[in-house]
């Protein structure tokens, strides 16, 4: 027996079956699933926190700016307060419990305004979007409502509702209502006719073509018009609670600068803003969860 067979016949036979195979001595384990969701998480948060430090440098290095230029006297602290001063301002609401309480009537009347409008602006958006008759018919007369500007039928909601909670919220629905519908009503009509002629194919009812095609496909602009209708619904919040109201952040705000608090107006205004924020934050997250199957340009 030559020393080739011999060496042949030692080595350890691998079969395809997974018996017996040989493993390279530095190979490493696969990550356990475990493994990969967590660093998945982390890499998550990384990427939050950096996008998070990179939007705070430019609002972080204004307020520092601001401070400085106030406590050196170059702004008057009367029209300008320090962001110092307003924080004090913030604490003193905080801690009588004023401010809570005004938020919190700020907040419901938001919430059943854009609820009443923006129901009534997805409605109609898919009326109009679906069918040729209901856009002939209603559209001219919503597109020439919506030119309308918010003070200008304030008075008027204020003489048919009284200054109770009616008008209010009938304001905050006119301003919800016209971005929805308009975003819905293109969105439908963006379909791809192609789409519709694969439902026919596949034997889709109108039904059918509505709630598993026209919808899903209007999702991105339905969104955006969720978007623009909350910051219309904020602004038509304002307008309400300025024109009369008793109760709420625009009446803290208009009592304040009655009294020429000037640093409780800026508290009011950046409630505004950060509230805001946040229903659009939370509008966003909602939109990436559900439409991941988008495929749409990063930057």
């Amino acid at each position: 027996m030559s020393d080739h067979t011999r060496l042949y016949r030692q080595k350890p036979q691998a079969s395809f079956l997974g018996s017996e195979t040989a493993v390279p001595p530095n190979a490493t384990a696969a990550p356990k699933p475990a493994d990969l969701s967590e660093e998945r998480g982390n890499a998550d948060w990384k990427r939050s926190l950096g996008i998070f430090a990179a939007g705070s440098i430019l609002p972080v290095s204004l307020l520092m700016v601001w401070q400085v230029l106030g406590d050196l006297g170059y702004i008057s602290e009367l029209l300008f307060p320090t962001p110092l001063r307003i924080v004090e301002a913030f604490a003193r609401l905080a801690g009588s419990d004023e401010l809570g309480g005004h938020v919190q009537i700020s907040l419901i009347r938001a919430a059943a305004g854009f609820a009443l409008g923006g129901a009534l602006g997805l409605a109609f958006g898919i009326l109009v979007g679906l069918f040729r008759i209901s856009e002939r018919i209603l559209d001219p007369s919503i597109q020439m409502i919506r030119m309308v500007p918010h003070l200008a039928v304030a008075p008027l909601f204020v003489l048919w509702f009284g200054i109770g909670e009616s008008s209010k919220i009938l304001l905050i629905a006119k301003g919800a209502f016209f971005p929805l519908y308009i975003q819905t009503y293109f969105g439908i009509r963006g379909v791809d006719n192609k789409w519709f002629e694969v439902a026919r194919v596949l034997g889709f009812s109108r039904i059918q073509q509505i709630f598993k095609l026209v919808i899903p496909a209007s999702l991105p602009h339905i969104f955006l018009g969720i978007r623009l209708s909350l910051g219309l619904a904020w602004l038509g919040l304002v307008v309400a609670e300025i024109m009369g109201s008793t109760s709420g952040i625009g009446y803290l705000m208009t009592d304040a600068r009655q009294f020429s608090k000037t640093a409780t107006v800026f508290v009011c205004i950046i409630l505004f803003a950060v509230i805001g924020k946040a229903a659009d934050a939370s509008v966003r997250w909602l939109e990436r969860r559900l439409l991941k199957w988008s495929d749409s340009y990063g930057g």
